[in-house]
């Protein structure tokens, strides 16, 4: 096949409907994702979306037991997680990383036995596992567009608070910063866009969704402002590079979009040393 009649190919899937709500909801969720990873990976939470992404089996499981659509179940469990996790930060002295790998494993084995008493899913196991951004729906968009105009609205006015607390809690605390109700903030918020993702990138994938756009960002940038700005754009750009891909070479579409993410971080990481050997 020729190169000609290969971008003819895409340039007719990018005519269909389905496809342009793929693109959308990527750049949306991509978006999302950049956004609230960048500070995610600062207060070293980067384990939450995974611990989320796994639990989340657990959410969908129980959705299909009771016979409901398990994408109406999911957010009401991300939020639910979200604040059985806060909790948990705010009355142990257990560290994170420990906690919730507690509470993602037992999720997850509680998921796995659900299923067990569940007869066959028509959506398909690799669906949940590795989502499929091209079942994207009109109203995940409206869904997904609302949540991020709530994430842009939500950093803008607490952008000066969540960098104290992100960078200096004591100091947050000094200057009056309400840590308990911004942490639980924030967390909420957090689940809910990794909620949102997983339809598009899975269970298992949605984590790197969340963290590596803004490793990325960390190593091209130093200025608070312009790493989450670059976070956000590398979030985006990867989503769409990563649909393209997959429709280029049909591939799915959420390990697609990881393995692009995986090459912007790959040469943020490499770009340091070709300055070096070029100076």
């Amino acid at each position: 096949m020729s190169l000609a009649t290969e971008l003819t190919r895409i340039l007719e899937l990018l005519q269909l409907p389905f496809m342009q709500r793929a693109l959308m909801g990527g750049v949306l969720t991509g978006l999302m994702g950049g956004m609230l990873g960048s500070l995610t990976i600062l207060r070293q939470l980067s384990f939450f979306s995974d611990a989320l992404g796994h639990s989340a089996l657990l959410g969908i499981s129980l959705g299909l037991l009771v016979g409901m659509n398990p994408s109406t179940v999911l957010l009401p469990f991300a939020v639910f997680f979200a604040l059985v996790v806060n909790y948990f930060l705010e009355r142990t002295n257990l560290w994170t990383d420990a906690l919730l790998n507690i509470i993602y494993s037992s999720s997850l084995a509680l998921g796995v036995i659900t299923l067990s008493f569940v007869g066959r899913y028509k959506g398909g196991i690799n669906n949940i596992l590795f989502g499929d951004i091209l079942a994207v729906r009109q109203g995940d968009l409206l869904l997904s567009s609302g949540l991020l105009v709530i994430c842009v609205v939500f950093l803008g006015l607490t952008l000066r608070s969540q960098l104290l607390l992100t960078l200096n809690e004591s100091l947050a605390i000094a200057r009056g910063v309400a840590v308990p109700t911004h942490r639980a903030m924030f967390i909420v918020l957090l689940s809910l866009v990794v909620g949102v993702s997983i339809k598009a990138i899975g269970v298992l994938l949605v984590s790197a969704f969340v963290v590596i756009p803004a490793c990325a960002a960390r190593l091209l940038s130093q200025h608070f402002t312009h790493y989450v700005l670059l976070s956000t754009a590398l979030g985006a750009v990867s989503a769409l590079g990563g649909i393209l891909l997959s429709a280029a070479f049909d591939l799915p579409s959420g390990p697609s979009i990881v393995v692009v993410q995986l090459g912007f971080f790959l040469l943020a990481a490499g770009l340091p040393r070709a300055k070096a050997l070029l100076a």
